[in-house]
């Protein structure tokens, strides 16, 4: 269903450096999150959260998302063309991978939103708060702005440690937002991809721990 990347800094995260200049570097981070953040953003256990993905991912490939069929049955057409915009701010699609909409995050939200009707307050809550911060900030909704405009509004939310009080309830709802974003794309086929995980598969020869990992951890063979 989704995609991956290699895991740097995780904004918005408890135990991160945040600072206001710092990149967004999504990919890196979110990858760390596909499991626990789920657990986080939806209230669920990790069991769950497993099952959850796998009853998605057979039934969006059941009901053709590739092809472009899927027809939501939660999020209004307001609201689709909000999430489409906004997952892809999370995760945008770079020279290693796809997006989350390519990876069909999207879809997948819909999906859990079915299944667990509890997560819906708050996923409307995010939209409804990203459309008035918009307005405040633009006068208009956030459909209509264009991805700068999206993107600061972001970046002044994404790290807690650094946003201002009154922007707390947005900080709160882009993280949950940001963690389900990032349990759909790292629980997809395209995620598991970019990850550049390889499974069960036979190697010719082992060339055992990279040097540099090696000498991270003060260790030698």
């Amino acid at each position: 269903m989704s995609d991956a990347r290699e895991p740097s800094e995780l904004p918005g995260s408890a135990g991160d450096d945040d600072s206001a200049g710092a990149p967004f570097e999504r990919r890196d981070a979110l990858k760390l999150l596909a499991a626990a953040g789920a657990v986080a953003a939806l209230g669920l256990g990790r069991a769950d959260v497993v099952h959850a993905a796998e009853r998605a991912a057979t039934a969006l490939e059941q009901a053709g998302v590739r092809g472009g069929t899927y027809q939501p049955r939660i999020f209004t057409p307001d609201e689709w063309r909000e999430v489409r915009v906004l997952v892809d701010l999370v995760i945008p699609r770079d020279d290693r991978s796809g997006s989350a909409t390519d990876a069909g995050v999207p879809e997948f939200m819909d999906f859990i939103l079915q299944e667990y009707p509890g997560n819906r307050t708050w996923m409307r809550d995010y939209l409804a708060w990203m459309n008035a911060e918009a307005r405040r900030r633009f006068t208009r909704g956030i459909q209509s702005c264009t991805d700068a405009e999206r993107k600061a509004i972001l970046d002044d939310i994404a790290w807690p440690r650094t946003a201002r009080a009154e922007l707390k309830p947005g900080v709160d709802l882009f993280n949950r937002f940001r963690d389900f974003t990032a349990s759909g794309f790292f629980s997809s086929k395209v995620g598991v991809k970019d990850l550049r995980y390889i499974g069960n598969a036979a190697l010719a020869a082992w060339p055992g721990c990279p040097p540099a990992a090696l000498a991270k951890l003060g260790v030698s063979y």
